[in-house]
């Protein structure tokens, strides 16, 4: 749920040729008032997650400017994302709106001037979590009339750098990353440090601000554990999470280059973007590799979604030419 870097997200054009509703859409006939399900059985015995050990997801729609943030709300059975619009006004800061997208080919406008990056639906499925860069915040937005409220507001009374992306877990800890890459020319206010952040009932935490450029972040199913993609240093560290949501020392889990934004299937395999490699590679809980997923150049980031939850989401493309893509796997993914 993440960017590489500010420089690839500034060469972005407006949106072409997609079939894009003004905001407003009415949610799909008899989902409205659905309450979220997990499509993870507890105690179930999962097999190999990829089909092959290399799999291209297909093109769902191109044509869009930077695609970031994808996440699924079972509620209403639509995949919503970021998308991002060139930088702006004297300080620089990049415009956003949260798109959905219908199966199996509608697009529309969700939040207008979101201000957004990484996206998450709250355990209760009642609000939509969201990294936003614009006002160097994590809001939330309610799924029902889009209102917006804040989350996390500062740390310690200073201006976080630009939340990129979060996770949450069913406690309704957030866990969320601060690189610099959406700052723009607004005042350094975190020392020149990025880090990873929690905030559990409205008290926000430092986990670690030690981590160069940290990017996508995701919890293990159990929760237990906390994964984060350092793509400064092209690796994935873990964290052991305490019962009060507090976390444990650092370990490297994996190297990739450029690790985005990242997902988690039931078994708790990890399905991590590498930017550079337009890649999605695919690990094992204990870090074994077991495949990847091309998705055309630059990926930024995957979700998994679909009516049984093995679909897979991925956002790829250039700066001006982005799409969303798919791809149907054996293990389905665990909502966050």
């Amino acid at each position: 749920m993440t960017h590489r870097s500010a420089p690839r997200h500034r060469r972005k054009r407006t949106l072409t040729a997609v079939a894009i509703v003004v905001a407003g859409a009415v949610t799909p006939a008899g989902l409205a008032d659905a309450a979220p399900t997990s499509p993870c059985t507890p105690g179930a015995s999962y097999g190999p997650p990829l089909p092959t050990r290399a799999v291209t997801a297909q093109l769902v729609r191109g044509g869009f400017n930077f695609l970031e943030g994808p996440t699924w709300d079972q509620r209403t059975g639509t995949l919503l994302l970021s998308h991002m619009q060139r930088p702006t006004g004297p300080q620089g800061v990049q415009p956003s709106a949260v798109l959905r997208h219908t199966p199996p080919a509608t697009f529309e406008t969700f939040v207008a001037d979101s201000g957004s990056n990484g996206l998450a639906i709250t355990p209760d499925g009642t609000r939509l979590l969201a990294a936003t860069h614009d006002n160097r915040t994590v809001s939330a937005y309610s799924l029902t009339d889009r209102s917006r409220t804040t989350v996390a507001a500062n740390h310690l009374g200073r201006a976080f750098n630009s939340p990129n992306d979060l996770t949450t877990g069913a406690d309704g800890t957030t866990y969320f990353t601060d690189p610099n890459y959406q700052r723009g020319s607004r005042t350094d206010e975190q020392g020149g440090r990025t880090g990873v952040f929690r905030v559990r009932d409205g008290v926000v935490s430092l986990v670690d601000d030690t981590l160069r450029q940290p990017n996508g972040i995701v919890l293990s199913p159990d929760g237990k554990t906390l994964y984060v993609g350092a793509t400064a240093s092209n690796t994935i560290v873990k964290y052991t999470v305490l019962p009060d949501g507090s976390t444990g020392s650092r370990t490297t889990f994996a190297s990739i280059r450029t690790p985005d934004g990242a997902t988690v299937d039931c078994a708790g395999n990890l399905y991590w973007a590498s930017y550079d490699e337009g890649l999605v590679h695919v690990f094992s809980p204990s870090g074994g590799r077991l495949g990847t997923i091309s998705a055309g150049r630059n990926s930024t980031n995957a979700a998994f979604g679909g009516p049984d939850g093995r679909t897979l989401y991925i956002t790829s493309g250039v700066s001006g030419s982005f799409g969303l893509y798919r791809t149907y796997l054996n293990v389905p993914g665990n909502p966050y």
